[in-house]
């Protein structure tokens, strides 16, 4: 059987590749070996980060209702407990943005979190 060369499908995939990486610093950019290295690692760490992203707003919103929930007197757990005992379903993010923009609205859910207690 004749041998194949891989022709331009090489190219089209090296060039891919050193594109993704363009921007990196050094041989990170321009080789394809390096850049294939650079491009996996910036990929884990884009995944991996998303991740952390997700954890430190849900932290954010957290502290948030928190601070809210203690100026109405009462503390986060108790506040999540009624309001989960009431079956209001707000999550935290939604839950924090009324707790900053709408101060009247979040002492209305405390009220109904206080009843369900």
């Amino acid at each position: 059987m004749a041998r194949t060369k891989t022709g331009y499908v090489r190219r089209r995939h090296h060039k891919k590749i050193i594109k993704m990486s363009k921007g990196q610093w050094g041989t990170r950019g321009r080789l394809f070996r390096r850049s294939n290295e650079a491009m996996l690692k910036n990929l884990w760490y884009s995944y991996c980060h998303r991740r952390a992203r997700a954890r430190d707003l849900r932290r954010l919103w957290i502290i948030r209702i928190n601070a809210a929930a203690r100026l109405n007197g009462l503390s986060y757990s108790r506040l999540i407990y009624g309001l989960k005992r009431a079956n209001v379903e707000v999550d935290r993010k939604i839950l924090a943005d009324i707790a900053v923009r709408d101060p009247q609205t979040f002492t209305k859910l405390v009220a109904v979190s206080l009843q369900h207690q």
